[in-house]
């Protein structure tokens, strides 16, 4: 895509937000819901494969055009990113890099069009932070593979058409680790209802099982075993990349919210934007903001060039998602009592913000990433 066509979709992009999206959060906060208007118009803009090849009808950005479409939809609800990042994301990259030419043929258009909402099984009861640990077991019997477990807190499960899922085909460590695609029709597989979370209504997750699941041979992803977990961490490192831009989107929203309510709210005579230790509080959150925005940006060309696919999307998941949710508690703070209220955008954003420190790695587990790059090859040359 030429410089120009992307300006274009970037433009489109933050109109739509602006014009039917922003409108519509209190309502989806409120009912759990994306309004399927929004769906179908998002995916009218090729949303739902953004990051696909073109190919195979998707947008085909790169990672660096990847994040700055990121900061725009991360400017409203992050359930409106939900409904269609795991298509570009972690599920629809798997396909691309591993799967094989009829696998990605029978998918990927549907994926980038949105006529299937894919879906990433990796998280287990017993298995986040250490995706290595998964029970999930596969066994062949004959032209067929029999898929036993459960995983949980998997985005999209309840309105998921096409599930990769990571099971265990062998005894050993993450060598023994396959991915299957498997389709929501496949008996013995089941979908819990939706799980009822602190923040990010409208962004679905809920348990998925597979009792005694049988599905082809062919549904193995790229025919080949022992790839998963390889193919897991790769994908989960771009994501990283991904939430951290989005992190930085939501971190601007809320600062925008807090500069326009101290600039309107008056206390002692004066607006309170005019006291200095509110002043202070917006200092911070736009130097942070401006940190995020600029770190994004240099791990995303190092991530195209192919010099840094790993640290640096660590580096920016963890600092980032910890900026959004400190942004966040100083946006409440300055709306004051105002910021407690339901009702209020940043009170839904302080609740939303917080678990963008968990998923796709903790920062806990990023700092391991970081701390072992560095004690291994020494710090990131800048």
């Amino acid at each position: 895509m030429d410089a120009r066509d992307f300006d274009a979709v970037l433009t489109a992009v933050r109109e739509f937000v602006a014009a039917e999206v922003v409108p519509a959060e209190q309502q989806i906060d409120e009912t759990d819901e994306v309004p399927a208007r929004i769906r179908e118009r998002a995916a009218a803009m090729g949303l739902f494969g953004f990051a696909l090849p073109e190919e195979f009808g998707g947008l085909g950005l790169t990672m660096t055009e990847e994040v700055r479409l990121a900061f725009e939809i991360g400017v409203t609800t992050p359930a409106f990113r939900s409904m269609f990042a795991t298509n570009n994301g972690l599920a629809g990259q798997v396909i691309v890099w591993n799967g094989t030419a009829g696998q990605q043929e029978r998918y990927l258009p549907a994926i980038a069009r949105g006529d299937i909402i894919a879906s990433f099984a990796l998280t287990e009861p017993e298995a986040g932070s250490d995706p290595g640990g998964l029970t999930t077991s596969a066994r062949r019997d004959g032209d067929s593979w029999i898929i036993e477990g459960a995983k949980r807190y998997i985005t999209n499960a309840p309105v998921a058409d096409l599930f990769v899922v990571f099971a265990r085909t062998a005894d050993g460590g993450p060598q023994s680790i396959s991915a299957f695609l498997v389709d929501r029709d496949t008996p013995g597989l089941w979908v819990g209802p939706r799980d009822k979370k602190m923040g990010q209504a409208g962004a679905w997750t809920g348990e998925v099982g597979f009792d005694g699941a049988r599905v082809p041979a062919a549904a193995l992803l790229g025919e080949r075993e022992g790839t998963g977990f390889t193919t897991a961490m790769r994908s989960l490192s771009r994501g990283r990349l991904h939430i951290a831009a989005v992190c930085v989107g939501l971190a601007q929203r809320l600062l925008m919210e807090s500069a326009s309510y101290a600039g309107r709210r008056h206390q002692f005579g004066q607006a309170i934007g005019q006291f200095q230790l509110v002043q202070g509080m917006l200092a911070d959150s736009q130097t942070e903001c401006y940190a995020g925005r600029a770190m994004v940006l240099e791990a995303a060309r190092h991530f195209d060039d192919g010099t840094d696919t790993r640290v640096g999307p660590s580096c920016c998941k963890y600092f980032c998602s910890e900026m959004a949710g400190r942004v966040a508690d100083r946006a409440v703070q300055i709306f004051g009592g105002a910021g407690y209220m339901r009702g209020v955008a940043v009170e839904r954003f302080y609740r939303d913000a917080r678990v963008f420190r968990l998923y796709e790695g903790t920062s806990q587990v990023q700092q391991v990433i970081i701390a072992r790059q560095v004690l291994r090859s020494g710090p990131l040359a800048l």
